[in-house]
């Protein structure tokens, strides 16, 4: 006779990959998206002391040939490069660079962010035992597939039983 008492499993979520995880040629789609607000764009611009007026001044913006307020491109990069942190970072121990960064198209206040990011090299680090060097490109579109950023980073990722909590 079968038992109705179920059998509970516990299951803890995880963010990030580790160096075992990835393989060069794949390509992790980061979702979910992200819109830009007005509030995001003018906040981050603030904050980070750029008061250029194609940021923060629409009547400026508006006579600009976009018409607009363009969305700082500090927050743009930092967006793409959240976007990619539970595929790519989650578990790094350490960002080691980025490089070619190329911004290839406008964003405005009201756009959602997509990105990917697809494996272009992996190794083990020569000077640290159970830990690996992954380097990516990551690419970002908008909402209508428009190609807005690109950018290429390495990030020091551990093996397994190897990483924080493990």
């Amino acid at each position: 006779m079968e038992s109705d008492v179920a059998v509970k499993t516990r299951i803890r979520a995880s963010y990030g990959r580790y160096l075992e995880d990835f393989q060069v040629g794949d390509i992790y789609e980061h979702r979910p998206g992200r819109t830009i607000t007005e509030a995001d764009n003018i906040h981050f611009s603030l904050l980070t002391m750029n008061f250029h007026p194609m940021h923060c001044d629409a009547a400026y913006a508006a006579r600009s040939e976009f018409g607009r307020l363009l969305v700082n491109s500090g927050l743009t990069v930092a967006v793409v490069l959240g976007l990619s942190v539970n595929d790519v970072s989650g578990k790094a121990i350490a960002n080691l660079g980025w490089k070619e960064i190329r911004l290839t198209g406008p964003v405005f206040c009201g756009d959602t962010i997509y990105a990917e990011s697809e494996v272009l090299d992996k190794r083990e680090s020569k000077s640290r035992p159970g830990q690996g060097i992954v380097t990516v490109q990551t690419r970002a579109f908008k909402q209508d597939g428009t190609p807005i950023m690109d950018f290429v980073r390495s990030a020091l990722v551990p093996a397994r039983g190897h990483g924080v909590g493990d």
